[in-house]
Protein backbone atom coordinates (compact mmCIF):
# COMPACT_ATOMS: atom_id res chain seq x y z
CA UNK A 1 0.00 0.00 0.00
CA UNK A 2 1.45 3.39 -1.21
CA UNK A 3 1.62 5.95 1.75
CA UNK A 4 -0.08 9.35 2.79
CA UNK A 5 2.20 12.33 3.64
CA UNK A 6 0.82 14.59 6.40
CA UNK A 7 1.87 18.19 5.98
CA UNK A 8 2.92 18.88 9.36
CA UNK A 9 4.19 22.34 9.16
CA UNK A 10 1.67 25.08 11.64
CA UNK A 11 -0.37 22.33 11.99
CA UNK A 12 -0.89 22.80 15.90
CA UNK A 13 -3.16 19.94 17.45
CA UNK A 14 -4.52 19.58 14.29
CA UNK A 15 -1.87 17.63 12.84
CA UNK A 16 -1.91 15.06 15.62
CA UNK A 17 -5.54 14.72 15.09
CA UNK A 18 -4.94 13.62 11.56
CA UNK A 19 -1.51 11.26 12.29
CA UNK A 20 -3.86 9.75 15.22
CA UNK A 21 -6.89 8.70 12.84
CA UNK A 22 -3.98 7.17 9.93
CA UNK A 23 -2.40 5.33 12.94
CA UNK A 24 -5.39 3.82 14.98
CA UNK A 25 -6.65 2.96 11.01
CA UNK A 26 -3.04 0.92 10.79
CA UNK A 27 -2.45 3.50 7.11
CA UNK A 28 1.00 3.85 6.60
CA UNK A 29 1.82 7.41 6.75
CA UNK A 30 4.93 9.91 7.61
CA UNK A 31 4.88 13.46 8.17
CA UNK A 32 6.66 15.72 5.79
CA UNK A 33 7.55 19.47 6.24
CA UNK A 34 7.47 22.05 4.06
CA UNK A 35 11.31 21.85 3.02
CA UNK A 36 10.87 18.29 2.70
CA UNK A 37 8.19 18.96 -0.40
CA UNK A 38 10.04 21.54 -1.62
CA UNK A 39 12.94 19.28 -2.16
CA UNK A 40 10.78 16.73 -3.72
CA UNK A 41 9.10 14.34 -0.90
CA UNK A 42 5.86 14.31 -3.53
CA UNK A 43 7.85 13.59 -6.73
CA UNK A 44 9.67 10.45 -5.18
CA UNK A 45 13.02 12.61 -4.82
CA UNK A 46 12.92 10.95 -0.97
CA UNK A 47 11.37 7.89 -1.47
CA UNK A 48 7.75 6.63 -2.55
CA UNK A 49 5.31 8.89 -4.61
CA UNK A 50 2.41 9.08 -1.67
CA UNK A 51 -0.91 8.16 -2.63
CA UNK A 52 -2.03 11.56 -1.45
CA UNK A 53 -1.03 14.24 0.48
CA UNK A 54 -3.19 16.00 3.78
CA UNK A 55 -3.02 18.58 5.01
CA UNK A 56 -4.52 18.95 8.50
CA UNK A 57 -6.14 22.16 9.94
CA UNK A 58 -4.23 25.25 11.05
CA UNK A 59 -3.26 28.76 9.60
CA UNK A 60 -2.82 28.65 5.72
CA UNK A 61 -0.41 31.56 5.25
CA UNK A 62 1.90 30.42 8.09
CA UNK A 63 1.95 26.92 5.70
CA UNK A 64 2.56 29.02 2.36
CA UNK A 65 5.45 30.77 4.18
CA UNK A 66 6.86 27.48 5.46
CA UNK A 67 6.73 25.71 1.94
CA UNK A 68 8.05 29.15 0.05
CA UNK A 69 7.15 29.02 -3.87
CA UNK A 70 9.42 25.80 -4.59
CA UNK A 71 6.90 23.91 -1.77
CA UNK A 72 3.70 24.94 -3.40
CA UNK A 73 5.09 24.85 -7.07
CA UNK A 74 5.96 21.02 -6.38
CA UNK A 75 2.23 19.95 -4.79
CA UNK A 76 0.69 21.46 -7.59
CA UNK A 77 2.83 19.76 -9.83
CA UNK A 78 2.03 16.69 -8.05
CA UNK A 79 -1.78 16.90 -7.99
CA UNK A 80 -1.67 17.88 -11.85
CA UNK A 81 0.33 15.09 -12.42
CA UNK A 82 -2.42 12.48 -11.01
CA UNK A 83 -1.96 12.79 -7.22
CA UNK A 84 -4.74 13.71 -4.66
CA UNK A 85 -4.83 16.78 -2.21
CA UNK A 86 -7.00 16.46 0.82
CA UNK A 87 -7.25 19.69 2.88
CA UNK A 88 -8.87 20.07 6.23
CA UNK A 89 -10.37 23.40 7.66
CA UNK A 90 -6.63 25.71 7.03
CA UNK A 91 -5.33 22.82 4.42
CA UNK A 92 -8.88 23.38 2.78
CA UNK A 93 -7.97 27.25 2.65
CA UNK A 94 -4.13 26.73 1.60
CA UNK A 95 -5.45 24.86 -1.44
CA UNK A 96 -7.92 27.80 -2.50
CA UNK A 97 -6.93 30.48 -4.84
CA UNK A 98 -6.05 34.10 -3.54
CA UNK A 99 -3.25 35.23 -1.41
CA UNK A 100 -1.07 32.18 0.36
CA UNK A 101 -3.09 30.14 -1.98
CA UNK A 102 -1.57 27.19 -3.82
CA UNK A 103 -4.79 27.62 -6.17
CA UNK A 104 -5.76 23.70 -6.92
CA UNK A 105 -9.43 25.13 -6.61
CA UNK A 106 -10.58 28.07 -8.32
CA UNK A 107 -12.92 28.74 -5.65
CA UNK A 108 -11.77 31.49 -3.01
CA UNK A 109 -12.28 32.06 0.32
CA UNK A 110 -15.51 34.52 1.86
CA UNK A 111 -14.61 36.49 4.56
CA UNK A 112 -17.04 36.95 7.31
CA UNK A 113 -18.95 40.36 7.92
CA UNK A 114 -19.70 39.82 11.38
CA UNK A 115 -16.45 38.32 13.14
CA UNK A 116 -18.15 36.47 15.64
CA UNK A 117 -19.85 34.24 13.10
CA UNK A 118 -16.46 32.82 12.41
CA UNK A 119 -16.26 31.38 16.04
CA UNK A 120 -18.38 28.67 15.24
CA UNK A 121 -17.01 24.88 16.95
CA UNK A 122 -18.98 21.70 17.58
CA UNK A 123 -21.64 19.33 15.33
CA UNK A 124 -23.70 20.15 12.41
CA UNK A 125 -25.96 18.52 10.22
CA UNK A 126 -24.98 18.35 6.58
CA UNK A 127 -26.55 17.20 3.03
CA UNK A 128 -24.55 14.98 1.21
CA UNK A 129 -24.11 14.11 -1.86
CA UNK A 130 -24.19 10.34 -2.00
CA UNK A 131 -24.27 10.26 -5.86
CA UNK A 132 -20.79 10.89 -5.80
CA UNK A 133 -17.81 7.86 -5.46
CA UNK A 134 -16.03 9.99 -2.64
CA UNK A 135 -19.41 9.46 -0.71
CA UNK A 136 -20.27 6.53 0.94
CA UNK A 137 -23.24 4.90 -0.42
CA UNK A 138 -26.54 5.83 1.40
CA UNK A 139 -24.86 8.69 3.53
CA UNK A 140 -26.87 11.17 2.60
CA UNK A 141 -27.16 13.10 5.99
CA UNK A 142 -24.09 13.37 8.51
CA UNK A 143 -22.99 15.03 11.59
CA UNK A 144 -20.12 16.60 11.13
CA UNK A 145 -17.64 18.52 13.39
CA UNK A 146 -16.72 21.92 12.76
CA UNK A 147 -13.90 23.77 14.40
CA UNK A 148 -13.76 27.82 13.45
CA UNK A 149 -14.46 27.39 9.95
CA UNK A 150 -13.46 29.42 7.09
CA UNK A 151 -15.92 29.93 4.34
CA UNK A 152 -15.58 28.72 0.75
CA UNK A 153 -16.45 31.37 -1.97
CA UNK A 154 -18.24 29.14 -4.57
CA UNK A 155 -18.00 31.04 -7.43
CA UNK A 156 -17.22 28.57 -9.97
CA UNK A 157 -19.71 25.89 -10.93
CA UNK A 158 -17.09 23.50 -11.82
CA UNK A 159 -16.31 22.82 -8.35
CA UNK A 160 -18.66 19.73 -6.79
CA UNK A 161 -20.48 20.44 -3.58
CA UNK A 162 -20.23 17.30 -1.69
CA UNK A 163 -21.56 18.46 1.18
CA UNK A 164 -24.02 21.61 2.92
CA UNK A 165 -24.44 22.87 6.02
CA UNK A 166 -28.21 22.45 8.14
CA UNK A 167 -28.85 23.39 11.23
CA UNK A 168 -26.59 22.78 14.24
CA UNK A 169 -26.17 19.88 16.12
CA UNK A 170 -26.93 19.40 19.80
CA UNK A 171 -22.90 20.40 20.62
CA UNK A 172 -22.76 23.52 18.56
CA UNK A 173 -21.69 26.87 19.90
CA UNK A 174 -21.04 30.54 18.70
CA UNK A 175 -18.19 32.02 20.87
CA UNK A 176 -18.19 30.62 24.47
CA UNK A 177 -21.88 30.11 24.25
CA UNK A 178 -23.65 26.89 23.98
CA UNK A 179 -26.57 27.08 21.69
CA UNK A 180 -28.08 24.05 23.94
CA UNK A 181 -28.13 25.97 26.73
CA UNK A 182 -30.28 28.98 25.37
CA UNK A 183 -34.21 28.73 25.88
CA UNK A 184 -36.06 29.15 22.38
CA UNK A 185 -36.22 32.34 20.56
CA UNK A 186 -33.04 33.81 23.36
CA UNK A 187 -30.75 35.05 19.80
CA UNK A 188 -34.07 36.19 18.55
CA UNK A 189 -34.62 38.81 21.50
CA UNK A 190 -31.40 39.44 21.52
CA UNK A 191 -31.12 40.64 18.02
CA UNK A 192 -34.38 42.95 18.97
CA UNK A 193 -33.15 43.81 21.79
CA UNK A 194 -29.81 44.63 20.92
CA UNK A 195 -28.92 44.32 17.64
CA UNK A 196 -26.78 41.28 18.21
CA UNK A 197 -26.50 38.58 15.61
CA UNK A 198 -25.49 35.68 16.99
CA UNK A 199 -27.86 33.35 14.61
CA UNK A 200 -25.31 30.36 12.85
CA UNK A 201 -28.36 30.32 10.26
CA UNK A 202 -26.03 31.92 7.69
CA UNK A 203 -24.42 29.16 7.06
CA UNK A 204 -27.58 26.61 6.15
CA UNK A 205 -27.33 25.60 2.43
CA UNK A 206 -23.84 26.48 2.25
CA UNK A 207 -20.84 24.44 1.24
CA UNK A 208 -18.53 22.33 3.88
CA UNK A 209 -17.41 19.60 1.73
CA UNK A 210 -16.19 20.12 -2.28
CA UNK A 211 -14.06 18.06 -4.50
CA UNK A 212 -12.27 19.10 -8.18
CA UNK A 213 -9.99 17.91 -10.60
CA UNK A 214 -6.50 19.86 -10.94
CA UNK A 215 -4.93 18.65 -13.75
CA UNK A 216 -4.74 14.56 -13.67
CA UNK A 217 -5.09 14.74 -9.88
CA UNK A 218 -8.08 15.33 -7.22
CA UNK A 219 -8.48 17.80 -4.65
CA UNK A 220 -10.94 17.23 -1.64
CA UNK A 221 -11.60 20.53 0.45
CA UNK A 222 -13.30 19.83 4.00
CA UNK A 223 -13.99 22.87 6.25
CA UNK A 224 -15.08 19.89 8.65
CA UNK A 225 -12.96 17.89 10.31
CA UNK A 226 -13.83 14.72 9.51
CA UNK A 227 -10.60 13.38 11.46
CA UNK A 228 -12.30 14.22 15.36
CA UNK A 229 -11.86 11.71 17.39
CA UNK A 230 -15.02 9.51 18.02
CA UNK A 231 -17.25 11.10 15.62
CA UNK A 232 -18.69 8.55 13.85
CA UNK A 233 -20.50 9.67 11.20
CA UNK A 234 -17.50 11.90 9.85
CA UNK A 235 -14.70 9.27 10.69
CA UNK A 236 -16.86 6.91 8.67
CA UNK A 237 -16.44 9.62 5.25
CA UNK A 238 -12.61 10.21 6.30
CA UNK A 239 -12.43 6.28 6.10
CA UNK A 240 -14.43 6.17 2.57
CA UNK A 241 -12.50 9.01 1.19
CA UNK A 242 -9.18 7.57 1.73
CA UNK A 243 -10.13 4.07 0.74
CA UNK A 244 -10.89 6.08 -2.84
CA UNK A 245 -7.48 7.73 -2.48
CA UNK A 246 -5.61 4.12 -1.67
CA UNK A 247 -8.03 2.20 -4.25
CA UNK A 248 -9.04 -0.27 -1.84
CA UNK A 249 -12.14 -2.74 -1.74
CA UNK A 250 -15.22 -1.24 -0.21
CA UNK A 251 -15.27 -3.74 2.22
CA UNK A 252 -11.96 -2.18 3.40
CA UNK A 253 -12.97 1.28 4.34
CA UNK A 254 -16.17 -0.02 5.41
CA UNK A 255 -14.39 -2.08 8.32
CA UNK A 256 -12.42 0.61 10.01
CA UNK A 257 -14.17 1.71 13.44
CA UNK A 258 -14.22 5.28 14.23
CA UNK A 259 -11.22 6.78 15.28
CA UNK A 260 -10.64 6.66 19.24
CA UNK A 261 -11.57 8.81 22.08
CA UNK A 262 -8.27 11.26 22.40
CA UNK A 263 -8.15 11.39 26.37
CA UNK A 264 -4.83 14.03 26.58
CA UNK A 265 -4.34 14.51 30.54
CA UNK A 266 -4.06 11.13 30.17
CA UNK A 267 -1.52 10.36 27.94
CA UNK A 268 0.79 7.59 29.07
CA UNK A 269 4.73 9.15 30.21
CA UNK A 270 6.93 7.17 28.35
CA UNK A 271 10.00 9.62 27.93
CA UNK A 272 11.06 10.24 31.22
CA UNK A 273 12.51 13.68 30.19
CA UNK A 274 12.14 16.37 33.21
CA UNK A 275 11.97 19.20 31.41
CA UNK A 276 8.99 17.64 29.56
CA UNK A 277 7.49 16.50 32.36
CA UNK A 278 8.02 19.83 34.07
CA UNK A 279 5.94 21.23 31.19
CA UNK A 280 3.57 19.07 31.66
CA UNK A 281 2.88 20.59 35.10
CA UNK A 282 3.15 24.10 34.46
CA UNK A 283 0.46 23.58 31.77
CA UNK A 284 -1.84 21.68 34.03
CA UNK A 285 -1.45 24.32 36.63
CA UNK A 286 -2.56 27.18 34.06
CA UNK A 287 -5.67 25.05 33.27
CA UNK A 288 -6.66 24.47 36.41
CA UNK A 289 -6.16 28.27 37.38
CA UNK A 290 -8.36 28.81 33.93
CA UNK A 291 -10.64 26.73 35.00
CA UNK A 292 -11.29 27.51 38.39
CA UNK A 293 -11.62 31.42 37.28
CA UNK A 294 -14.06 30.45 34.53
CA UNK A 295 -11.78 31.16 32.02
CA UNK A 296 -10.96 27.44 30.31
CA UNK A 297 -12.81 24.84 30.54
CA UNK A 298 -12.69 20.97 29.04
CA UNK A 299 -15.41 20.40 26.55
CA UNK A 300 -14.13 17.16 25.68
CA UNK A 301 -11.16 15.11 26.51
CA UNK A 302 -8.97 16.57 23.43
CA UNK A 303 -10.31 20.43 23.42
CA UNK A 304 -10.17 23.17 25.67
CA UNK A 305 -13.06 26.05 25.53
CA UNK A 306 -11.98 28.90 26.53
CA UNK A 307 -14.16 32.58 27.04
CA UNK A 308 -13.39 34.67 24.14
CA UNK A 309 -10.54 36.82 24.56
CA UNK A 310 -8.23 34.16 26.16
CA UNK A 311 -5.59 32.21 24.01
CA UNK A 312 -7.63 28.75 24.58
CA UNK A 313 -6.30 27.43 21.34
CA UNK A 314 -2.59 28.20 22.35
CA UNK A 315 -2.88 26.33 25.74
CA UNK A 316 -4.80 23.63 24.31
CA UNK A 317 -1.91 23.14 21.36
CA UNK A 318 1.12 23.62 23.98
CA UNK A 319 -0.49 20.94 26.49
CA UNK A 320 -1.62 18.06 23.77
CA UNK A 321 2.26 18.46 22.19
CA UNK A 322 4.28 17.83 25.51
CA UNK A 323 1.75 15.24 26.38
CA UNK A 324 1.81 13.24 23.04
CA UNK A 325 5.92 14.16 22.74
CA UNK A 326 6.39 12.08 26.19
CA UNK A 327 4.03 9.43 25.18
CA UNK A 328 6.54 8.86 22.61
CA UNK A 329 9.98 6.48 22.76
CA UNK A 330 12.88 9.05 21.57
CA UNK A 331 14.96 7.94 18.65
CA UNK A 332 18.62 9.32 18.90
CA UNK A 333 17.93 11.88 16.35
CA UNK A 334 15.43 13.12 18.79
CA UNK A 335 17.63 13.17 21.31
CA UNK A 336 20.12 15.19 19.90
CA UNK A 337 17.47 17.78 18.68
CA UNK A 338 16.57 18.13 22.53
CA UNK A 339 19.51 18.18 23.33
CA UNK A 340 20.62 21.33 21.60
CA UNK A 341 17.07 22.58 22.53
CA UNK A 342 16.12 21.88 26.29
CA UNK A 343 17.66 24.75 27.95
CA UNK A 344 15.92 27.51 25.89
CA UNK A 345 12.67 26.06 25.95
CA UNK A 346 12.59 25.65 30.11
CA UNK A 347 13.41 29.49 30.14
CA UNK A 348 10.79 30.08 27.94
CA UNK A 349 8.12 27.37 29.57
CA UNK A 350 8.77 29.16 33.49
CA UNK A 351 8.23 32.70 31.81
CA UNK A 352 4.84 31.59 29.82
CA UNK A 353 4.14 29.56 33.09
CA UNK A 354 4.47 33.01 34.94
CA UNK A 355 3.29 35.55 32.92
CA UNK A 356 0.14 33.19 31.53
CA UNK A 357 -1.18 32.90 35.36
CA UNK A 358 -0.68 36.57 35.54
CA UNK A 359 -2.48 37.35 32.38
CA UNK A 360 -4.73 35.02 33.42
CA UNK A 361 -5.48 36.27 36.74
CA UNK A 362 -6.01 40.01 35.44
CA UNK A 363 -8.16 39.11 32.64
CA UNK A 364 -10.44 37.93 35.40
CA UNK A 365 -10.38 40.85 37.69
CA UNK A 366 -10.86 42.92 34.74
CA UNK A 367 -14.47 40.84 34.17
CA UNK A 368 -15.06 41.01 38.29
CA UNK A 369 -14.62 44.96 38.32
CA UNK A 370 -16.13 45.96 34.75
CA UNK A 371 -19.33 47.27 35.78
CA UNK A 372 -18.37 49.08 38.84
CA UNK A 373 -15.10 50.37 37.23
CA UNK A 374 -14.86 49.69 33.64
CA UNK A 375 -10.85 51.25 33.68
CA UNK A 376 -9.57 49.75 36.51
CA UNK A 377 -7.70 47.17 34.74
CA UNK A 378 -6.50 48.60 31.14
CA UNK A 379 -7.51 47.07 28.58
CA UNK A 380 -4.15 47.94 26.36
CA UNK A 381 -1.90 46.59 29.08
CA UNK A 382 -4.15 43.08 28.97
CA UNK A 383 -3.62 43.43 24.92
CA UNK A 384 -0.20 43.97 25.73
CA UNK A 385 0.64 40.89 28.08
CA UNK A 386 -1.51 38.52 25.40
CA UNK A 387 0.78 39.90 22.77
CA UNK A 388 4.16 38.95 24.46
CA UNK A 389 2.57 35.74 25.76
CA UNK A 390 0.54 34.79 22.81
CA UNK A 391 1.14 37.37 19.59
CA UNK A 392 -2.39 38.78 18.55
CA UNK A 393 -4.78 36.67 16.00
CA UNK A 394 -4.75 35.80 13.52
CA UNK A 395 -0.81 35.73 13.44
CA UNK A 396 0.20 33.87 16.46
CA UNK A 397 3.65 35.43 18.18
CA UNK A 398 5.24 35.53 21.67
CA UNK A 399 6.81 33.44 23.77
CA UNK A 400 4.32 31.29 22.68
CA UNK A 401 4.98 30.79 18.82
CA UNK A 402 9.14 29.83 20.00
CA UNK A 403 7.46 27.16 22.34
CA UNK A 404 5.18 25.71 19.98
CA UNK A 405 7.92 25.60 17.34
CA UNK A 406 10.07 23.89 19.05
CA UNK A 407 7.31 21.34 20.01
CA UNK A 408 6.82 20.51 15.97
CA UNK A 409 9.86 20.22 15.40
CA UNK A 410 10.68 17.52 18.15
CA UNK A 411 7.62 15.58 17.80
CA UNK A 412 8.29 15.56 13.99
CA UNK A 413 11.60 13.72 15.01
CA UNK A 414 9.62 11.76 17.54
CA UNK A 415 6.92 10.44 15.17
CA UNK A 416 7.63 7.33 13.46
CA UNK A 417 7.93 7.55 9.75
CA UNK A 418 5.15 5.30 8.79
CA UNK A 419 2.62 2.74 10.82
CA UNK A 420 2.87 -0.95 9.45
Amino acid sequence: MSSIHIYWDESHFWGLLAARALSAWRIPHRLVRGSEIADGALSGKLGEVPAALLVPGGRAKGKADRLGVRGMDAICEYVNSGGAYLGFCGGAGLALTGPYGLGLSPWTRKGYRNRLHHFLSGHVEARLDSSSDLVPDGMDEALLPVWWPGRFDPADPSVRVLARYGKPGPDFWVADINLSTLPKGTMADWENLYGVNLSPDFMEGAPVVAANRFGAGRVVLSYAHLETPASNQANRWFSHLLGRVLDEPETAAAERRPVPAWDVAARPIVWEDATLIRARRIMEEIIRTGSEHFLLFWRNPWLLGWRRGIPGAGVNTLYSLICEALACEPSDEALAFWDGMRDRFRVLMDLLGNGLTGYLLAERLSMTVFHSDSGAVSKEGLREQRRALFGLPPEPGGIYADLAGMLEELYWRLYPSSTP
